[in-house]
């Protein structure tokens, strides 16, 4: 499934499972993918982490753009990894690895899923974000 499949407003649910510090974190809020040219899709999610004790606002804008293949990038242009779904993709970010994993159920109510886990001497966590409820 291409990028330009998924384009649209999605509800978005985040869990981290911060294995270092012993914590949960869940964020709430919407992932928008936006087609900015036929080889470029703007990925942006906002909304709201949530810790006990805590509430904090969270944003990010990525990429995905087409050169030969699908390419995830951040805001400022550097590679993140390939768009490949239900292939898992590394990032190594020194001093941490990151390995993640992009999956699409495409049954009658459409939703997808990113799973990061993040292992190092700085980070031990699974990120899992579903995106559900194309509006």
């Amino acid at each position: 499934m291409l990028p330009t499949d998924l384009l649209g407003t999605w509800a978005l649910t985040r869990v981290v499972d911060d294995h270092r510090a012993g914590e949960r974190h869940d964020v709430v809020g919407t992932a928008e993918l936006t087609a900015v040219s036929p080889d470029r899709v703007r990925w942006t999610e906002s909304g709201t982490m949530t810790w006990p004790g805590h509430a904090v606002p969270v944003s990010r804008t990525l990429y995905v753009v087409r050169e030969d293949d699908w390419w995830v990038q951040f805001e400022d242009g550097r590679p993140f990894h390939p768009w490949t779904v239900g292939r898992q993709v590394d990032h190594p970010c020194a001093p941490d690895h990151y390995r993640g994993l992009i999956e699409v159920d495409a049954g009658p109510a459409l939703t997808w899923t990113a799973t990061w886990d993040a292992i190092g001497p700085e980070k031990d966590y699974r990120m899992v974000t579903v995106h559900s409820g194309r509006c």
